[in-house]
């Protein structure tokens, strides 16, 4: 039987320590981030003190390892162990954590602050449609949506300040972070920062605006509320003028408004907030579109025929002539 003294001993604790360390694939900051952060994102220790205690142990190293021992689960005396059996012990205790440490590498290497805002923003938006969440309540902690996104901490940060800015939580130091209570945002944000963040999506836009577009026209041909309908109206008969005038600037801004109006008159919100997101991000390409007087009347006719569809309550022939200027429009656009 071999001999518990050599199996066993004091000075195998610093070694091990660095040891783990490494299994994990954490630098000193990301080591003492992870288990030695308190509530408020303050580490308990410092880098020098974990640094000193990995190369020459010293009094702290105990109360150290015992504090690693519970938030891990294993018996501190682990870490006593000769290295090699120490390292077996640790690839069975820590072989999901390990996964979860390659799995924030590869995001953090593969990543980047655009797609993991754009990722967050869908999480929070999921956790408001399941009713997880709703407006004005305090989010996960900063530790609990790293682990939820195979990302480090400070990404994390990172992103939620870029969340707070565009106005989708409320970050209230020493508080804690809260879902904005416009909570609406979550719905349409992540496709307008998407976008944004990826200039070569044009394709991909003109094929979504087709189909958000044709069926909002569908459903304004529905529309019961006199209100609106008048809207419309009074905007089809101001392009008309702009039209006649030759006005480009001003019926190209009332181009927009008109699909815009269409939308408010569907009734559906998101749907309605989709579109508003597409148009403001395709005005440069509608005006690509308008390049001549005959584009302009060519563009004025179809206008007419979508609103006399509307205006007539019929809802396939609103679809249908949407979905007749959308292709003649892809085909005018030069892009």
């Amino acid at each position: 039987m071999k001999d518990l003294q050599s199996e066993y001993r004091s000075e195998y604790k610093n070694q091990n320590l660095r040891q783990m360390r490494r299994y994990l694939k954490l630098t000193q900051k990301e080591f003492l981030d992870r288990f030695f952060q308190d509530d408020d994102g303050n580490r308990r220790i410092s880098v020098a003190t974990l640094s000193n205690m990995e190369a020459r142990g010293g009094p702290q190293l105990d109360m150290l390892i015992i504090h690693i021992s519970e938030q891990i689960g294993c018996d501190p005396m682990i870490f006593e162990m000769e290295p090699e059996n120490f390292y077996n012990q640790l690839s069975e205790i820590l072989a999901d954590q390990r996964a979860e440490a390659e799995i924030r590498e590869n995001g953090e290497k593969k990543g980047n602050i655009a797609r993991l805002v754009n990722r967050l923003t869908m999480h929070f938006a999921d956790q408001l449609l399941s009713g997880q969440i709703k407006r004005g309540d305090q989010i996960d902690s900063d530790r609990t949506l790293a682990k939820d996104m195979g990302v480090g901490r400070s990404a994390i940060r990172e992103a939620l300040k870029v969340l707070d800015v565009m106005g989708l939580i409320d970050i209230r130091p020493g508080d804690g972070t809260y879902i904005s209570s416009r909570e609406s945002e979550f719905f349409i944000i992540p496709l307008s920062w998407s976008l944004f963040m990826n200039s070569n999506q044009v394709d991909n836009i003109l094929e979504m605006r087709d189909i958000v577009e044709v069926r909002s026209a569908e459903l304004a041909a529905q529309c019961r509320d006199e209100r609106k309908l008048t809207h419309l109206g009074t905007v089809f008969h101001e392009m008309q003028q702009a039209y006649v005038s030759k006005d480009v600037k001003e019926f190209l801004d009332l181009d927009i408004e008109f699909h815009l109006v269409i939308a408010d008159c569907s009734g559906n919100q998101i749907l309605s907030s989709l579109i508003q997101t597409i148009r403001n991000l395709l005005k440069w390409v509608s005006e690509s579109g308008m390049s001549t007087e005959e584009h302009l009347r060519i563009i004025y006719e179809e206008h007419q025929r979508i609103y006399g569809c509307i205006i007539s309550a019929n809802p396939e022939g609103a679809g249908k002539a949407m979905h007749e200027h959308m292709e003649r429009s892809r085909k005018r656009y030069t892009l």
